[in-house]
């Protein structure tokens, strides 16, 4: 469940600086994107090389040295955060985050922070007891943070009681766990459609798209890392299977068709990221139509709008639809989003450089019914997906109360 999850692993100057490192690996093993602030106290302990090393990313240990003079650091790596962690976290650091003191690259970016932040104390138990580190953590706890409690055992300074930093492999699983429960689509059933569909007039020519269907892997992807039991039903594509996902292929777009209404009445949400042929043969000849003089006329017919079926449909369904659009983008849109009796449209203008089809990148506008266009910059497909289930996630909150 920490696949993709940014995670932001703050080192303060404590002994138990040592399991940090430890921490670090075990997180990038279990697939989280982490980056390393350091005080520099902490430094005394560990170097910043061996993080680096870890990570394969640069540590932040100093509020002043930027390094990219269009970016602030402690802002920009706490925008970046899904979840910041503070292992070990001494009592001068709970102190300082308490009272909303900011004199070090750590406590300056727990400041700017809007994700949750978890604090894992190590410390001696004497201090780990004492009422003004109790009141620091009470107002932490009052304000939405969450502490990962310290085991009890042999200290480093040769006492016996609580204030060990809790293990590496119990704080990953800790956070595994509390990023499940905390996840708005764990357990739902999420059906997803992706890639093109070919319609053929005879057996070696086909009308159909330049989908790849890469935009839609990344929404299933993302939507199983979220812990949703995803279904994903593409056309034909050339892209491995996302982790945890279920995959249906389909030909045409009246298999398509099929194998959606099949199962609608048992999911919770549908994002239809396929690029369904609008038209058909009306006919498909048996053999191959040989070339002759002149021209070619063939008769083309209406597919059945999955979408549109789906909205006369919906129970208590959640219904995601895109819209790839070459001009008025956001009126297009706007006009599926209600005609079709949708929750949300993605759109994309699809003449826009880098953005659509066959590119890994994609900028895209979500339209969430009852709320005003957001327009996102160029995003990786796997970046926008995760900006799609963002946005959905007050609905699918709504529709759960």
């Amino acid at each position: 469940m920490l696949r993709e999850k940014n995670i932001l692993l703050g080192v303060t100057g404590g002994i138990a600086a040592y399991k940090a490192a430890a921490l670090a690996s075990k997180l990038t093993q279990a697939g989280a994107n982490v980056k390393v602030m350091m005080t520099n106290h902490a430094k005394e302990f560990v170097t910043p090389l061996t993080f680096q090393a870890l990570t394969r990313d640069r540590v932040y240990d100093d509020t002043f040295a930027e390094t990219e003079p269009e970016k602030v650091a402690h802002i920009d790596i706490a925008d970046w955060a899904d979840m910041i962690v503070i292992a070990p976290a001494t009592a001068n650091m709970i102190a300082k985050a308490a009272n909303g003191l900011a004199d070090d690259m750590v406590s300056t970016t727990i400041l700017a922070a809007t994700c949750p932040v978890y604090i894992a104390p190590a410390m001696n138990v004497n201090m780990y007891e004492h009422p003004a580190v109790k009141e620091n953590m009470n107002k932490l706890k009052l304000r939405g943070c969450h502490f990962i409690e310290p085991g009890a055992g042999y200290l480093a300074c040769g006492w016996i009681g609580k204030g060990r930093l809790a293990e590496p492999e119990d704080i990953t699983a800790f956070l595994q766990s509390e990023y499940e429960q905390q996840s708005a689509y764990l357990g739902k059933k999420i059906l997803v459609t992706a890639g093109p569909t070919y319609e053929y007039s005879d057996p070696v020519r086909v009308f159909t798209n330049p989908s790849t269907g890469k935009m839609g892997f990344a929404v299933a992807a993302e939507a199983a890392l979220l812990g949703a039991e995803v279904t994903l039903i593409t056309g034909p594509v050339q892209l491995e299977t996302p982790a945890g996902v279920n995959r249906i292929d389909v030909t045409t777009a009246e298999q398509m068709y099929e194998a959606v209404m099949e199962r609608f009445p048992d999911v919770d949400i549908v994002c239809k990221a396929a690029a369904v042929s609008d038209y058909r043969p009306v006919s498909t000849a048996k053999n191959k139509t040989k070339k002759r003089d002149g021209d070619l006329s063939i008769v083309m017919e209406r597919t059945k709008d999955i979408l549109a079926a789906l909205g006369e449909k919906k129970d208590h369904q959640l219904l995601i639809g895109f819209a790839a659009e070459s001009e008025n983008v956001i009126d297009y849109a706007n006009d599926k989003l209600h005609r079709k009796n949708l929750d949300m449209v993605v759109a994309n203008n699809i003449s826009s450089n880098n953005s659509g089809f066959g590119t890994n990148t994609n900028e895209i506008i979500l339209l969430p019914k009852g709320e005003e266009p957001r327009s996102l910059p160029l995003l990786t497909k796997t970046a926008a997906a995760k900006e799609l289930w963002d946005s959905m996630e007050f609905m699918v909150k709504r529709n759960d109360s």
